[in-house]
């Protein structure tokens, strides 16, 4: 019965008996350790400063849950507000116990954590690949767990698949997992590094990102042998000059010299281009 709450969050931990008051205890804050397994590896320094402003006003409003191992104690869920309250200086904080086995402890903190809207993807597909290892669950066995859709679980493992540059841009937030997705499908990872870049440069939308990724893995049937594929910067600039513009945009040539051909339909059109073109003069 215990693991078929495992996905339904915190209220799930502590919606039994254990809420009555006398179940919340204080702990001497020295006397517990933070989740080995905790997926969130960053937390923001200025965010937790904040909460610890708050917890030196009106104390810990919420229990931290924790196991109990011998004399000390194990978070499994509220670890901001343990790293915020020592920030504070607090001496104790009101916690739950709770008596889980090792391998209910450790399913119940990565879920519990897995559920948290502020973990980057790639700690979200770490915290997944972890549970799986541990517990030799499948994919679908996981999504279950987690109440996810069995595609949302496999596209977010497919991260990990990324070379460790990307993932660093990721966690960064330079790049979404919506763009970090698109560039699993390529072949190599020195064209998802190169393309990663471009992304970044250019500021491309996820929707602009899959386009130019399309059209690199599947260029136009050239008319020629001797027509080169264009590089993957001219079609990224052909589809950010589409996007401004709102209309089709060709650049033929290459990166050393061409021309750009801008289509438009009708005089109105032709006089936005022109206004947005020239509305720095």
């Amino acid at each position: 019965m215990k693991q078929q709450r495992l996905g339904k969050g915190l209220g799930a931990l502590i919606a039994d008996e254990s809420t009555s008051p006398d179940s919340v205890m204080e702990v001497d804050v020295n006397s517990i350790d933070p989740n080995l397994n905790q997926p969130r590896k960053n937390f923001d320094n200025d965010k937790l400063k904040e909460l610890a402003q708050s917890i030196q006003t009106y104390g810990v409003v919420q229990p931290i849950i924790v196991q109990k191992h011998g004399e000390r104690y194990s978070i499994i869920a509220g670890e901001r507000r343990y790293r915020a309250s020592r920030m504070a200086g607090i001496a104790t904080v009101p916690v739950v116990v709770k008596d889980y086995t090792e391998r209910e402890y450790m399913e119940v903190s990565l879920v519990e954590n897995l559920q948290r809207e502020d973990l980057n993807p790639i700690e979200e597909a770490q915290a997944m690949r972890l549970l799986m290892d541990e517990h030799n669950l499948t994919q679908e066995e996981l999504s279950s767990r987690l109440a996810k859709s069995r595609s949302a679980v496999a596209n977010t493992l497919r991260l990990l698949s990324l070379p460790e540059q990307i993932r660093d841009m990721v966690e960064r937030m330079e790049i979404s997992s919506g763009h970090a997705r698109a560039l699993v499908t390529l072949s190599s990872d020195e064209e998802k590094i190169k393309l990663a870049k471009i992304i970044v440069n250019l500021g491309l939308s996820v929707r602009a990102t899959e386009s130019m990724i399309n059209k690199h893995k599947n260029p136009d049937t050239p008319k020629s042998k001797s027509k080169a594929t264009a590089a993957p910067e001219i079609i990224a600039a052909e589809q950010q000059l589409s996007g401004s513009l709102e209309t089709k945009v060709k650049i033929i040539g290459d990166l050393d010299k061409g021309k750009i051909a801008i289509s438009y339909y009708n005089a109105q059109q032709l006089q936005s281009i022109y206004d947005f073109l020239t509305k720095d003069d």
